[in-house]
């Protein structure tokens, strides 16, 4: 019997890179089997659709006339926050170019129509958290039911076998990061 730390430190890692791999495919596919409820499978198609970016554009373009003095403000973050996350997440995703659930493993099939190739970063997270957090910070009675929609949106991207739980959470770290960095600096 050999030891772990006899084996190389690459070996090591790569070990780990897999059961990572298995572990999230593993959570991947119990997530996705939730779709055998037609009930869920069309709730979680509507949420995904809401995160499509319909609703966020809505209120960028409405901000200014209701909501007060932040309204245009909170509209222009918005706005520039969605042309940063686009043009970031693009590039991320053709640089990893990580293929889809549903392409990778047998078990997953796509429940709702794929707007773009590849899984990683998950935009609909990523805008969803940055579009949540200057919301809520302007708009503080907003925070609970806009996080309750980010997260919904997030699980859903995984319910639906568009993307594994980490491009859902590199999407909210990325559109974390980039909202605060708004918030803060700018």
């Amino acid at each position: 019997m050999r030891w772990p730390w006899t084996r190389g430190p690459h070996l090591l890692l790569e070990e780990r890179r897999r059961l990572w791999i298995e572990r999230e495919l593993a959570i991947a596919l119990c997530l996705h089997r939730a779709c055998a409820s037609r009930a869920l499978t069309l709730t979680m198609v509507g949420v995904s659709r809401i995160g499509n970016g319909a609703v966020w554009y809505t209120l960028i373009a409405t901000l200014p006339w209701w909501g007060g003095d932040p309204g245009w403000t909170c509209a222009l973050y918005m706005a520039a926050l969605g042309a940063v996350n686009l043009v970031f997440y693009k590039a991320l995703k053709q640089c990893v170019a990580r293929p889809r659930p549903y392409i990778a493993c047998p078990g997953i099939c796509p429940r709702c129509r794929v707007l773009d190739e590849f899984s990683l970063p998950s935009g609909h997270t990523l805008h969803a958290v940055s579009f949540s957090l200057v919301l809520a910070h302007d708009y503080p009675p907003l925070g609970w039911p806009l996080w309750g929609l980010t997260a919904l949106i997030a699980l859903s991207r995984v319910v639906l076998g568009l993307h594994y739980p980490s491009d859902v959470l590199v999407g909210a770290a990325i559109g974390w990061t980039t909202a605060t960095f708004m918030l803060v600096v700018v």
